[in-house]
């Protein structure tokens, strides 16, 4: 395994601008790199690390946060997947100015959009990344002509996305398969929704809600798919992947392969 460049560097060294990597933006040095390049604003997306307060002030507009939900709901590292958890449905763009907070600052402007049924952390990942490009340049507009007016954030209402552990991942059958639905979009396309099946482990790529009911996890028909039993309804196991395996759907799984007629998901 290698490091590779993302495609902001790969993007800027195209047009020969220059890339600044600071191992931390603590060190004096960094700063004072950056107050060198007299920018009239920092933008962030993406950093998963508060600002130091030498940096939120470098610039006449300070720092620009581009955060992937609409304030206050979902401040932190993984407001994605938190709304696809949560079943919310709409989730959006906030522009907002970087204060010592954590996604506390005031609001320039913010863009909603609905979460599709088929949604998953990837697409919707890829849907807000279009649209917070978009609103960025307006609120850069904005600034440039003196038409920015910051609105503080209003603290009701106000939710935190915590980064997901990965003990997260892990279905439990207990949970209704409406929950655990959700979970298999917001762990896709990573780090994927993990299930064990006696002792092989298995991710959940894709699966759907069907009426069934059972023993939680107990597997209720393996001819025609792979439905499981969960605390309320079933849930259809579309595609999954053995470990050390490929993905593959559940039939291709299934075929030549027998499971006992008390087979169970942990």
């Amino acid at each position: 395994m290698h490091a590779s460049s993302s495609a902001v560097k790969r993007t800027a060294l195209a047009h020969r601008l220059d890339v600044f990597q600071p191992q931390t933006l603590k060190d004096a040095a960094a700063i004072a790199r950056l107050r060198q390049a007299s920018a009239d604003a920092v933008v962030v997306a993406a950093y998963g690390l508060l600002l130091p307060s030498q940096a939120l002030e470098l610039c006449r507009y300070g720092a620009i946060n581009i955060h992937a939900s609409v304030l206050p709901r979902w401040r932190g590292a993984a407001p994605i997947q938190r709304a696809l958890l949560a079943g919310d449905p709409e989730t959006g763009v906030s522009i907002m100015q970087m204060d010592a907070q954590l996604d506390t600052g005031p609001i320039f402007r913010q863009r909603r959009i609905p979460i599709a049924a088929d949604d998953d952390c990837g697409s919707l990942h890829d849907k807000l990344a279009s649209v917070g490009a978009e609103t960025l340049l307006e609120v850069l507009d904005d600034l440039e002509h003196d038409r920015a007016r910051p609105m503080p954030q209003a603290e009701a209402g106000a939710t935190y996305a915590r980064k997901i552990d990965k003990s997260e991942t892990r279905l439990q059958w207990t949970r209704p398969a409406a929950e655990l639905e959700r979970a298999v979009r917001a762990f896709r396309p990573s780090p994927g929704a993990q299930a064990r099946l006696g002792e092989q482990a298995l991710k959940i790529w894709r699966a759907r809600v069907i009426a069934g009911s059972g023993r939680p996890g107990e597997v209720l028909q393996q001819d025609a798919g792979l439905h499981i039993a969960c605390g309320t309804d079933a849930l259809a196991v579309e595609e999954l992947q053995p470990a050390g395996g490929r993905r593959m759907s559940a039939a291709e799984y299934l075929r030549g392969r027998s499971l006992a007629q008390d087979a169970r998901f942990e």
